[in-house]
């Protein structure tokens, strides 16, 4: 973004904000990287939108209705409620296994059995609990299995523990339904070049879940049928699997608003659209260290701001040039930084930050102001 762009804002949080912290989400940007999403996704791939990065009913919904799509992915049970209440066609499918006393008491708290959820199974001992509860409670629960294409964080890592899986979900047909299979290659665009290319970590990892593929249409007909969900990816493989996938399903979320961990070439025509904004509390002629006081009598080159707040997982972007003090220490009541001697900053100004994360950083702030036209709407987030 342009220094224009954040003085205008600037200017609008002084009229319109709070005075406080705040979570900016450029609107007109973040429709932008939808219209990009949506032109790059090929036709036998289904968008799944990752909730924990686009943790806000706001924003879901315009992600929803833009991709038309309700598959969801999510990583906490609590957030299930939030879609199953706004979205009446939703498929969910957890991202990670959730352990067996929490997916119990989930069945105990609600009286709908019929949502469609897609529990994430990674071995045998877990799905023989679900397989008991399934009996106990005499529901049937859908089970998509997770295969481990080479980011190695668990899930099934050969035919061996394929087999059984497949077998014990084949010998319990009334309690145990195959819905697909998840495999996630987020190691493919952070394993380091000298290593191994991305192009050829990725092939590596289609290749591998074709495998699992074959295996469950080969040997395993039974089981197999055309509404399984093979699903795939995370927003740094996206481009990867727009060109060429195994898979048909395609899980992202953090791509869309852009936060700076995603700065990788082939999503480099996507946009940030998510800010910090903090006013800025104390403006001091330059740094002083306690102790070092002497060092008070020396050149100075930056001016120091303290701030309120801090030590969020961001990068602070405006002013240009303004960084956290290393010797001073960080601090998330009032950090002080540290801004080229010219800059033109005073009190109650904004300083803005970029997330390293969406996901990290959505659930500090209870809103999220969406920025659009000079205006900003309120639009909650999911806190839990």
């Amino acid at each position: 973004m342009q220094p224009n762009y954040f003085q205008q804002l600037t200017q609008d949080l002084k009229q319109q904000g709070t005075g406080t912290p705040q979570l900016i989400l450029d609107v007109k940007t973040y429709q932008y990287n939808l219209d990009y999403v949506q032109s790059k996704l090929p036709t036998q791939l289904k968008p799944r939108l990752v909730v924990k990065s686009l943790a806000s009913l706001p924003l879901l919904k315009l992600a929803s209705q833009k991709l038309n799509t309700q598959r969801f992915m999510l990583f906490h049970l609590p957030h299930i409620a939030e879609i199953m209440q706004t979205f009446e066609q939703a498929d969910i499918l957890l991202g990670k296994p959730m352990p067996i006393r929490a997916v119990e008491l989930f069945y105990q708290s609600t009286a709908q059995h019929n949502i469609y959820i897609q529990w994430l199974i990674d071995d045998l001992g877990r799905l023989q609990q679900y397989l008991q509860l399934a009996q106990r409670l005499d529901i049937s629960l859908n089970v998509n299995i997770e295969i481990d294409v080479g980011l190695h964080r668990g899930g099934v890592q050969n035919s061996q523990q394929f087999f059984a899986l497949l077998k014990l979900i084949q010998q319990y047909p009334m309690h145990l339904k195959l819905s697909g299979l998840m495999g996630y290659d987020a190691h493919v665009a952070k394993l380091p070049k000298i290593i191994i290319s991305p192009e050829k970590s990725y092939q590596q990892s289609q290749k591998t879940y074709q495998y699992y593929k074959a295996i469950l249409q080969q040997q395993f007909p039974d089981l197999w049928h055309e509404g399984l969900c093979f699903n795939g990816g995370g927003s740094p493989t996206f481009m990867q699997h727009c060109q060429q996938s195994v898979c048909n399903d395609l899980a992202f979320g953090s791509l869309l608003v852009k936060p700076s961990d995603f700065d990788l070439d082939h999503l480099s025509e996507l946009k940030c659209a998510l800010w910090i904004a903090t006013p800025v509390l104390k403006v001091l002629p330059y740094s002083q260290l306690p102790g070092l006081e002497l060092m008070n009598h020396l050149p100075h080159h930056y001016q120091a701001l303290f701030v309120y707040g801090g030590y969020w997982r961001a990068d602070y972007i405006y002013p240009e040039k303004s960084r956290p003090h290393v010797l001073y220490g960080r601090s998330s009541n009032q950090e002080m930084l540290q801004v080229p001697m010219q800059c033109d900053i005073h009190v109650d100004d904004y300083v803005f930050l970029r997330p390293t994360q969406s996901e990290a950083i959505i659930p500090q702030f209870a809103q999220l102001y969406a920025y659009v036209q000079r205006t900003f709407e309120i639009w909650n987030s999911f806190r839990e």
